[in-house]
């Protein structure tokens, strides 16, 4: 195993979904269920396989468009959201 990659990875990933909305739905569900290992296996479960095919994506697409272009087209994606955030749309 690459450990400097899996240590990217892990620091981006807990970085950037550190207090976004879906730490704060996994809160309010722990709030309003009292069950929070089940929160936490459900959250873990459904974060996995988001990631999952995250990954499979990524090695599918990365075979048919070179890697600075999918950082300029992974750019204006999150630019419109939070344009479209900016402006009510989302």
């Amino acid at each position: 195993m690459d450990w400097k990659i899996f240590l990217t990875a892990f620091g981006t990933i807990f970085l950037a979904e550190l207090a976004d909305k879906t730490e704060f739905a996994v809160f309010s569900l722990v709030a309003k269920t009292k069950s929070p290992w089940t929160v936490f296996w459900g959250a873990m479960l459904a974060f996995g396989l988001a990631t999952l095919i995250a990954v499979l994506l990524g090695e599918v697409v990365a075979r048919f468009i070179p890697v600075n272009i999918l950082r300029f087209i992974s750019a204006g994606v999150f630019i419109l959201i939070g344009i479209l955030t900016l402006l009510g749309k989302l």
